[in-house]
């Protein structure tokens, strides 16, 4: 073997390690990339959890103490929980919504309860006592924002 044979061997080699260098490198890169990326959406991920976990504690009804016994205002739905233990406004929205042609919005349920719907502010109450009876249990509010009674 020639010496020039032996400098282009080092040189073919030279070029190869280069070129596995620069792969190597933007592979790297793109795994630190990555690395970054997922250490965001864990943060995000873990906040968000956080939040949720503080808006249902937050959310969570705080029950009443009534002759040494844990009640709820509006409790939840159950085989031995009565519609009458509900209060009598809560009574009357369970009437409306059952009375009505079918699934009705809040307007609807307001106009057969003679609330006047005409103000928002007089209808947002009612429209959160409504959701309130979907989140125990008494009644289901569809994907289109129509609440109608349990099946």
């Amino acid at each position: 073997m020639h010496g020039s044979e032996i400098l282009e061997r080092i040189s073919g080699r030279r070029a190869e390690l280069d070129g596995l260098e620069e792969q190597l490198a933007k592979q790297l890169a793109e795994v630190r990339a990555e690395r970054d990326e997922l250490a965001v959406a864990e943060h995000v991920l873990e906040r968000v959890s956080e939040q949720l976990a503080d808006e249902r504690a937050s959310a969570a009804p705080a029950p009443g103490q009534v002759g040494g016994r844990t009640v709820m205002l509006i409790p939840y739905r159950a085989p031995d929980v009565e519609e009458t233990m509900l209060p009598p406004d809560y009574q009357r929205i369970l009437a409306a919504v059952r009375q009505a042609a079918g699934p009705g919005m809040a307007r609807q349920v307001g106009e057969m309860l003679g609330v006047d719907i005409s103000a928002r502010a007089k209808l947002e109450p009612l429209r959160a006592k409504l959701v309130r009876l979907v989140d125990r249990g008494w009644l289901r509010k569809l994907p289109d924002g129509r609440f109608a009674t349990r099946l």
